[in-house]
């Protein structure tokens, strides 16, 4: 089983993928019940709506589900957000709060290390080694993180999500320029709707591997699933026409962020 998938590019751009993989290891995937076997908040083609559209982009993908261990969830098991509902390191529910194990099958603390190990550890090896490489050519390098979501989510948060999710910690994981630049692109396309720092506002890894004044820079694209999907529920399928609409949007973020330079 393929745990990590790299594609060099030769720009400042780093494409994360933590939470578009469907793949489960056979004694994790024997555990789950079928609300965790249906893998229902995957990023599902995320990888697939990003494809090409910047040809020198580097990209670091997980093929691992997030139901196996959350690559995008602190090590430590410390919540990104407080005192609201979120999933965890190794999640024990889906996002609508279901439990996703069959009773008595939850990880124990040795099984969550032993799967931070496996899988955790290799992603952001890799994530970790391009952002260095990419630094090392250019001065500066640049991690996008990929995302989306469904659109309604009331166990997670309130009505219905933006369509673009914009998230820097509070504006610490990157030049304000380059926060500026994401947004103003956001806000100005056209039949879509924006947020800076709402609901999503960074996972562990774009707030990991934040260091502007070092020239790693980070930000987090959530898009919701109604751009690009047909319906937000299975069989997830992918909706050309909108996906194809929004593609053009996220090129100009890209070709932007391409053509930004530190001052």
């Amino acid at each position: 089983m393929t745990i990590i998938e790299v594609a060099q590019g030769d720009g400042p751009i780093v494409l994360g993928l933590p939470h578009t993989g469907t793949d489960l290891p056979d004694d994790i995937a024997a555990c789950l019940n079928g609300t965790g076997l249906a893998l229902a908040d995957t990023d599902w083609h995320i990888h697939r709506l990003y494809q090409g559209l910047l040809i020198d982009a580097t990209t670091v993908r997980t093929c691992i589900h997030r139901y196996a261990i959350d690559v995008n969830r602190d090590p430590s098991g410390a919540s990104l957000y407080p005192g609201q509902n979120t999933t965890t390191l190794c999640p024990l529910t889906d996002f609508n709060g279901r439990p996703i194990y069959r009773d008595g099958a939850e990880p124990d603390a040795a099984e969550i290390e032993a799967r931070r190990v496996a899988y955790h550890m290799p992603y952001h090896a890799a994530l970790r080694a391009e952002l260095e490489r990419v630094r090392a050519k250019h001065g500066y390098a640049i991690l996008y993180d990929c995302h989306s979501i469904r659109s309604v989510i009331s166990h997670l948060f309130d009505g219905v999500l933006p369509d673009f999710n914009v998230g820097t910690n509070g504006g610490q994981t990157c030049a304000p320029e380059i926060e500026a630049a994401v947004l103003s692109l956001c806000q100005s396309a056209e039949g879509y709707n924006s947020v800076l720092n709402g609901r999503f506002k960074g996972g562990w890894t774009t707030r990991h591997y934040v260091d502007p004044a070092g020239g790693i820079h980070a930000i987090q694209m959530e898009l919701s699933q109604a751009v690009y999907l047909q319906a937000e529920h299975a069989p997830w399928a992918y909706d050309d026409t909108r996906a194809e609409t929004t593609r053009a949007h996220l090129k100009k973020i890209l070709q932007t962020l391409t053509d930004w330079r530190p001052k």
